[in-house]
């Protein structure tokens, strides 16, 4: 009897103790943001800051943007021009993984626009496509620089700015008090993408747009982060083609350049693009009668203008962000350092092509993970500047990349479809 009672006993203390009014809990307290108030951020950039990925935006990917991700540290609502899966067209997915390698094809099918109907500016306003030009000046598909310098419509500033003005504008709209600017990477990167056959802003007209609309965002009040421009020669879709040549053996391949002048070029001493790899895949450029075309090599001296173009347009962004006191991630710093490799949160990447992690498909633009890393530098800054202390995200608690097999087909390249990069937008 004894014994029932104390079990008895025990029971009414755990129901006693399971019924304990616990009104007076909390939830955990928001990380202190210093003298940062994030009640509106906006971002404002390009394919980098809208977080497109294998060749399209699609929600899966929109998911990780670096300011979905810093707003979700934060805690705080950030609206976006979500695309639902496989996205705005042209996405590049892996069709196949064999004992002979990668083969990737482009999805025909595309996503629908979820958030049409939102009733003031997006958070995000990048624009994938988008020059330093855009942010002020583009309000559609037709006023963006695309179009006015080069007659190519881009439908995504219609997608994202629905009418409703520039990016810079609405942002305004919205009154930001804190705003992240990444942009003028295209000013350089179709140049170089295109083997020097299209022109660049000259680093002049870069720094005069830079200055004005730097002011324009200091008169808001915000606090402003702004990055640079990485090496882009760095990036796979220029380190990827020389070197897996040079491994098989093919030291030079023949290039067509200027009119009737077909000479070979040294695989490691030049750049040759992701989008050389399905005419080597036809057996273009393996001898002189059937050669590459010039657009798809970047040569050594071509390269080392665009080096110091993009020093010129880091010299004035520096500069700019000095004056105006506002933040600066270095993100040129974060990819030189990554092609020695970078180990975040026991992860090990590098910019090797899609095996790296931090590279998609396109071999551009970076990867879910690849985003995250880049948003933990935007969030070191303004821990720093601003005496805030917002977590990093664990980058580990994100998607990864694809684990591919060894080998990919008889010359060592992806197997990708004729024309799969021509639309690529940055």
């Amino acid at each position: 009897m004894k014994k029932v009672l104390s079990i008895f006993l025990i029971l009414i203390v755990l129901f006693a103790i399971g019924c304990e009014d616990r009104s007076e809990l909390t939830p955990p307290a928001p990380p202190s943001t210093g003298q940062v108030n994030f009640s509106t951020f906006v971002t404002l950039g390009n394919s980098l800051t809208a977080a497109y990925q294998n060749g399209a935006l699609y929600e899966s990917s929109q998911m990780y943007s670096i300011g979905k991700l810093i707003a979700d540290q934060v805690g705080i609502p950030f609206e976006q021009p979500i695309v639902s899966d496989p996205g705005t067209g042209g996405r590049l997915e892996v069709e196949a993984l064999t004992a002979t390698g990668i083969k990737i094809y482009t999805n025909p099918n595309q996503g629908q626009p979820k958030n049409l109907n939102l009733n003031r500016p997006y958070n995000n306003l990048a624009v994938p496509g988008a020059f330093l030009y855009d942010v002020a000046n583009a309000t559609s598909s037709t006023t963006c620089y695309s179009y006015v310098f080069g007659g190519q419509a881009n439908p995504l500033f219609d997608l994202v700015l629905r009418g409703q003005g520039s990016m810079l504008s609405q942002a305004k709209v919205l009154n930001p008090t804190v705003v992240t600017l990444w942009i003028g990477n295209n000013d350089i990167l179709g140049h170089a993408t295109s083997g020097a056959t299209v022109p660049y802003t000259p680093s002049v007209n870069f720094a005069a747009l830079y200055n004005a609309l730097a002011n324009e965002l200091a008169a808001t009040g915000a606090k402003v982060v702004v990055a640079n421009i990485p090496d882009v020669t760095a990036i796979p879709f220029f380190t990827t083609v020389g070197p897996t040549l040079a491994a098989q053996g093919i030291s030079a391949v023949w290039v067509v350049r200027g009119v009737g002048d077909t000479i070979p070029v040294n695989v490691m001493t030049n750049y040759l693009t992701l989008k050389a790899i399905d005419l080597l895949n036809q057996g273009k450029g393996l001898s002189k009668p059937n050669p590459l075309p010039n657009s798809v090599v970047l040569d050594s001296l071509e390269a080392l203008n665009v080096k110091n173009v993009i020093n010129d347009y880091n010299t004035t962004i520096a500069s700019v962000a000095t004056a105006k006191g506002f933040g600066l991630v270095d993100a040129n710093a974060l990819l030189n350092n990554a092609k020695k490799g970078l180990t975040v949160n026991g992860i090990k990447f590098t910019t090797q092509y899609v095996t790296g992690g931090l590279f998609s498909l396109d071999g551009v633009h970076p990867t879910s993970r690849g985003y995250a890393i880049i948003a933990n530098e935007f969030i070191k800054v303004i821990n720093q500047k601003w005496g805030a202390n917002i977590p990093l995200v664990n980058v580990a608690n994100i998607p990864g990349s694809l684990i591919l097999v060894k080998g990919y087909n008889q010359l060592g390249l992806p197997i990708l479809p004729v024309g799969a990069l021509d639309n690529l937008l940055f």
